[in-house]
């Protein structure tokens, strides 16, 4: 397998469709990555020490969770037993799959893919050149939205020798574009009543939803399908009204950090009523606001839960 004349246009073509516009991580969004690796050697190579490699990768998210990453890396201060200077370089193409959310600070996942090496030889002159099969682990942390560290293991299995070899790495990367279009951020409408007859008193009625989320976290918990529910009923039972989802944060973190937080907790929840419980995508609209209002004392962990939230209420004006 030969991945090495692959390498310039799959790096073009990935950069020719992704735009590389500073928005949420997600699909469609394009990562690159400087990393080094420790390349702990088979026995059978005949090598006195282990590698040290240096190289680069480009990666494209094809959904939230799933990238498709190619590399390639070069190796360094490795010797062999004749006390030759080994040489080789490395390319590779793995897919990765994440766990947590896009956005999420921290991101693990799994990998595995095919790589193609051609490297000196102890004892003798030219290069082996084998085809591994990788499968590795490791996490992520993104800092901001766009900037991470990463640190992870591979063990390569080498088709055409039948020895394993394992390559724990470390790497700073950077992350473009991607995610979808976020909701749109509209004022807060009061519904209007329809006119009725002086003879027909109404009566104002108001459901109010109050969603908690985990700590740096903007995925919806179980426990709140419930109230949620609620809410969309009430919401079908009146096809009038329409609402505004507002999100929010504690004080841990950024204000730029916050503020993206507080708006994927608002859409999470908009998510749920418009695609789970059939609410009409144009009668809910989502807002974040950070952690600009809170309701509890930030300085302790009861009162930063109690702002971790998303709210939101309905109105609607029936007969008595």
């Amino acid at each position: 397998m030969k991945l090495k004349n692959t390498f310039g246009v799959v790096i073009g073509s990935l950069l020719a469709t992704s735009s590389l516009s500073v928005m949420a991580q997600g699909q469609g969004a394009v990562e690159v990555e400087g990393f080094a690796k420790k390349e702990i050697f088979d026995s059978g190579r005949d090598f006195k020490n282990n590698g040290n490699l240096f190289g680069g990768s480009i990666g494209y998210y094809l959904t939230d969770d799933v990238e498709l990453r190619l590399a390639y890396d070069e190796v360094h201060n490795a010797r062999g037993e004749d006390g030759r200077n080994i040489k080789g370089a490395n390319t590779a193409l793995d897919a990765l799959y994440h766990f947590n959310n896009a956005g999420d600070a921290l991101r693990p996942y799994v990998s595995a893919g095919f790589s193609d090496q051609s490297i000196g030889q102890s004892g003798r002159n030219g290069r082996n050149g084998s085809t591994f099969a990788n499968i590795g682990g490791g996490t992520k942390y993104y800092f901001t939205d766009n900037f991470y560290a990463r640190a992870g293991v591979e063990a390569q299995y080498n088709i055409d020798q039948g020895d394993t070899e394992w390559a724990p790495s470390v790497g700073i990367g950077m992350n473009f574009g991607g995610g979808s279009a976020p909701a749109p951020v509209v004022a807060a409408v009061e519904p209007m009543a329809e006119p009725v007859a002086a003879e027909e008193p109404m009566e104002l009625v108001r459901v109010e939803l109050d969603v908690k989320f985990d700590f740096d976290k903007s995925s919806v918990k179980e426990e709140s399908y419930g109230d949620i529910k609620n809410l969309a009923d009430f919401m079908n039972q009146y096809p009038q009204t329409t609402t505004v989802v507002e999100g929010h944060t504690d004080a841990k973190g950024s204000d730029a950090y916050n503020q993206n937080l507080s708006e994927r907790r608002a859409g999470a929840v908009r998510d749920v009523l418009v695609n789970q419980y059939g609410v009409d995508a144009t009668r809910v609209n989502a807002a974040g606001y950070g952690e600009a209002r809170p309701v509890a004392d930030n300085a302790t962990d009861a009162g930063r839960a109690v702002n971790r939230r998303v709210e939101a209420e309905v109105e609607a004006q029936i007969k008595q």
